[in-house]
């Protein structure tokens, strides 16, 4: 939990007259939290097994390393996308209201369930050089205001203190992937992303964020376009997997 000597004073000071409150239910929470333990523990959370490429769930009991019906008979260019929470209930609304709703704050609770995929193993024991968050077309970073895959990129490089580098340009215009089958969405995203002027990533490790994993396409073209521009390896972290 944390402390008033993790804040910085103009928060720490703010924090004696106005205790921190949990932004879901608004009980009383340790300053430098954002959800009571009773919210976070509302919060569905991906238990094994898991398919070790995208980490989608799997219901049935297994004990070896598998790949899921979404990953087989497709090239999938991320070495693995790891989520530790689903986009059910509690997490699907905090990501809604984060993403469509405007509401920025929520940034924190959810980049600090992105900060957990760093205690996965398929992360836990790797150097990366670089963060990079997905990114959004011009026009649509003007609708919305923000990029959330560059708000929660930003927080959790801060944290685990590896730079944060805007290697990716998205440099055409797409429809929303939600209306989109897996098929679709892969065509959808064809040539949708480049690296941007003077970016070089030839040798380097990439840690890949976006806010959800659905299908994992636009993860894979992200990742497709930075190992051909030399990338070492590209794994990819989310807040919550679909």
């Amino acid at each position: 939990m944390g402390s008033l000597a993790n804040l910085n004073p103009l928060r720490a000071l703010g924090s004696l007259f106005y205790p921190p409150l949990c932004v879901v239910c608004s009980n009383n929470i340790e300053a430098g939290e954002y959800l009571c333990e009773r919210c976070q523990n509302r919060a569905p959370r991906i238990v094994p097994p898991s398919c070790a490429k995208c980490s989608e769930p799997f219901s049935g009991a297994i004990t070896q390393t598998f790949s899921c019906a979404n990953c087989e008979h497709r090239i999938l260019h991320f070495d693995a996308a790891v989520a530790v929470y689903r986009s059910r209930g509690l997490v699907r609304k905090l990501m809604h209201e984060f993403k469509y709703g405007h509401q920025r704050y929520l940034r924190h609770p959810l980049a600090a369930w992105l900060g957990e995929t760093m205690n996965d193993p398929r992360l836990r024991d790797r150097r990366f050089d670089l963060i990079v968050p997905v990114p959004l077309h011009p026009a649509r970073e003007r609708e919305r205001g923000f990029n959330q895959a560059t708000l929660l990129a930003a927080l959790l490089s801060r944290k685990v203190q590896v730079p944060l580098r805007f290697a990716l340009e998205r440099i055409r215009f797409t429809i929303t992937q939600t209306v989109h089958d897996r098929s679709e969405r892969m065509e959808n995203l064809h040539n949708a992303f480049r690296l941007r002027k003077k970016m070089n990533v030839r040798e380097l490790r990439v840690l890949l964020i976006d806010d959800v994993l659905t299908t994992g396409s636009t993860l894979s073209e992200c990742a497709r376009i930075l190992k051909e521009a030399g990338a070492i390896s590209v794994h990819a972290a989310t807040a919550a997997r679909a």
